[in-house]
């Protein structure tokens, strides 16, 4: 199998195209920012049938030269930042919309099998559903929720007109090894792993008791796999979320760190975030009907592989 992961030198992209070279596959690798990330390729071996390309995700004639013959495309290069396209919403829908249009077009022509988009539980919005299901109406609060499902509706839009297999995969607050910690924009327990490890106190945006569905990456990498792995007729022009269905609000991943590093760190609070949503947890119902997924890692196995991660992370650095 050939396959092509784009933002494959990032975060979630690089944990995916290692588990499909463990798998056997021949896999590219795209990234804007390869070189810069390197680091989150380290595990590439010589012959390993891994090639990496630095270069845009929405370049046609790139995307000509390395879309033939590709089975299954995983969409992940973006700007998965809400404050960012709140800040510069022109240039996020550029790199999350406009890109995946042209990808779109690119893999249909190129004859692709299977197209996995990386899409976004901030679609939701703040509804207030005690869970979040597929079927509630989407209510973006951010350009990049809303560009996120835009790029749902294409890739069903797609399945529908041209009968081309692609899937959305709602990820909710995805964490783990490799995820950066030293942006604007990263993820909050990136954050605050390395914070604690360094002994600062973390910075919490609003009163802290706002609840996210945090998954370990391991169970993203699995809901993709699963997805390239389904009968067309079960998957093909469909939505399924991908989490753990169980939330944690921000006091308790302070305390739940607190506990494995053996400190007593007290929170800073600050304004809420424009764009944030307030609470934030799955139904995994449909993914487990038609994937058969279900989420191995669960939170506190999760927290201590991260935190290992980065305290690990830290001394190589030294």
């Amino acid at each position: 199998m050939k396959a092509l992961v784009t933002g494959g030198a990032g975060f979630i992209g690089s944990h995916l195209a290692e588990a499909l070279a463990a798998r056997g596959a021949r896999v590219i690798v795209l990234d804007s920012a390869a070189n810069a990330q390197r680091r989150n390729l380290e595990w590439i071996r010589s012959g390993g049938g891994v090639e990496v390309v630095e270069g845009d995700a929405g370049n046609p004639i790139l995307l000509g030269q390395l879309l033939p013959g590709t089975d299954c495309v995983l969409h992940h290069a973006a700007l998965p930042s809400v404050p960012r396209s709140v800040a510069d919403p022109l240039e996020s829908n550029t790199q999350n919309l406009d890109a995946t249009l042209r990808l779109l077009i690119a893999s249909r022509d190129a004859g692709v099998r299977r197209f996995v988009f990386a899409s976004s539980s901030s679609i939701y919005g703040d509804s207030d559903a005690p869970s979040k299901h597929e079927e509630l109406p989407p209510q973006p609060l951010s350009p990049y929720a809303l560009q996120k499902y835009a790029a749902e509706r294409y890739g069903q839009l797609f399945h529908r007109l041209y009968g081309f297999p692609a899937v959305s995969l709602r990820y909710f607050n995805v964490f783990g090894p490799r995820q950066a910690f030293d942006s604007p924009y990263s993820g909050v327990i990136a954050k605050f792993c390395a914070g604690f490890l360094a002994g600062t106190a973390p910075v919490i945006h609003g009163d802290g008791r706002q609840s996210r569905d945090f998954t370990y990456i391991s169970n993203v990498v699995a809901g993709n796999l699963l997805t390239l792995d389904a009968p067309e007729a079960r998957v093909a022009g469909r939505v399924f979320n991908i989490a753990c269905g169980r939330s944690i609000d921000l006091l308790q991943l302070v305390a739940d760190l607190n506990a494995l590093t053996g400190l007593k760190l007290t929170p800073r609070f600050e304004p809420p975030r424009i764009g944030d949503v307030k609470h934030s947890r799955a139904d995994i119902q449909a993914a487990k009907e038609a994937l058969g997924y279900a989420p191995a890692t669960d939170w506190e196995t999760g927290l201590r592989l991260t935190l290992d991660w980065y305290r690990t992370a830290a001394q190589s650095s030294c």
